[in-house]
C-alpha cells in the first residue's frame, strides 16, 4: 500500500449500506476493508494497520459503542466516525464518551461522510511526531527528515513547507495556506517566494531520491504525492542539474536554499524584479 494511501475499516451489518460505502470510499482513493461485526472489526485491527474507522451503531451482538470502547481500551487512537440513526442528543454524548471522535446520523449524504473523514485523518496526521511518505521520513519531533536513515538537509522553512505538504499527501494544499501556515500570513508575502522556497524543495526531494515530488496545480496550489522511484521529475521540477545554487526558477537571484530568505522582521525578502 501507498504511504500516502490512508486504510479505513467500515464495520456495518447492512450489506447495502457496507458495499456502497466501500465502493464510494474506494473512489475517493482509500483503501477499504469491511466487516459486519465487532469481533470481526477487533480481529482486523489486530492484523491490520488501519488509519481510522467508519462503525454503525446497532451492529449484532457487541454495539458500535462497545466496539469504540475496547478499541480505546486496547490503546489504539485512530479517529472513529460513528454512523447511526439514532440521533438523540444522549446517544451523541454516549458515543462520543465511549471514544468515537465524530458522530453522523443516517441519511447522510456521502459527501458529508467523505469530508468528516478527511478532517478527522488530517487532525490524526498533525498529532502524529512521524510521517512517512513515499521513502521520506519526517520526523516532527526533531525536525528531521531522512531517506533509509540518512538526513535530508532542509532549512527550517523548508522542512515546515515539507512537513506541512506531507500532512495532507496526495492533496492540494492552497498558495494561501501554505503562507498563512509558514509565514504567518499571505496578505503582504510576495507569493514567488513561495514558488522559490518549492524549487529548492524539489531538487533536494530529487537528489535524495526521497521517491515523492510536488506537483503545482496551477494559479491554486502544490500536491506532494509519491512516485515510483524510477519515475522521471515531472516537466518544469528543477533537478540538482537544472538551475545553479542561490538561483530561483525564474533565472533571478534569490538566497541560498539552506538560508531563510527573510529579513530579521520574520517576512520573506521580495525577489528582484
Amino acid at each position: 500500500m501507498d504511504e500516502s494511501t490512508a486504510r479505513l475499516l467500515v464495520v456495518e451489518d447492512d450489506p447495502d449500506m457496507a458495499r456502497l460505502l466501500r465502493r464510494g470510499l474506494i473512489a475517493e482513493g482509500y483503501d477499504v476493508l469491511s466487516v459486519d461485526n465487532g469481533v470481526d472489526a477487533l480481529i482486523t485491527l489486530r492484523d491490520n494497520a488501519v488509519d481510522a474507522l467508519a462503525v454503525d451503531v446497532m451492529l449484532p451482538g457487541m454495539s458500535g459503542f462497545e466496539l469504540c470502547r475496547r478499541v480505546r481500551e486496547s490503546g489504539r487512537t485512530m479517529p472513529i466516525l460513528l454512523l447511526t440513526a439514532r440521533d438523540a442528543v444522549e446517544d451523541r454524548v454516549f458515543g462520543l464518551d465511549s471514544g468515537a471522535d465524530d458522530y453522523l446520523t443516517k441519511p447522510f449524504a456521502f459527501a458529508e461522510l467523505a469530508a468528516r473523514l478527511r478532517a478527522l485523518l488530517r487532525r490524526d496526521a498533525s498529532t502524529k511526531p512521524t510521517l512517512r511518505v513515499g521513502n521520506l521520513t519526517i520526523d516532527s519531533l526533531e525536525h528531521k527528515a531522512s531517506v533509509a536513515g540518512k538526513q535530508v538537509a532542509f532549512s527550517p522553512r523548508e522542512f515546515s513547507l515539507v512537513r506541512l505538504l506531507a500532512m495532507h499527501a496526495g492533496e492540494m494544499v492552497t498558495r494561501n495556506d501554505i503562507l498563512d501556515d509558514i509565514w504567518g500570513g499571505h496578505e503582504h508575502i510576495d507569493q514567488n517566494v513561495l514558488d522559490q522556497y518549492v524549487s529548492y524543495v524539489r531538487r533536494k526531494l530529487d537528489a535524495a531520491e526521497t521517491g515523492i515530488r510536488i506537483t503545482t496545480v496551477r494559479g491554486l496550489g502544490y500536491r506532494l504525492e509519491a512516485v515510483e522511484t524510477s519515475a522521471s521529475p515531472a516537466p518544469g521540477n528543477n533537478s540538482g542539474h537544472g538551475a545553479a545554487a542561490g538561483q530561483g526558477a525564474n533565472g533571478q537571484r534569490s538566497a541560498p536554499p539552506e538560508q531563510d530568505p527573510a529579513p530579521e522582521h520574520g517576512e520573506p525578502a521580495e525577489p528582484k524584479r
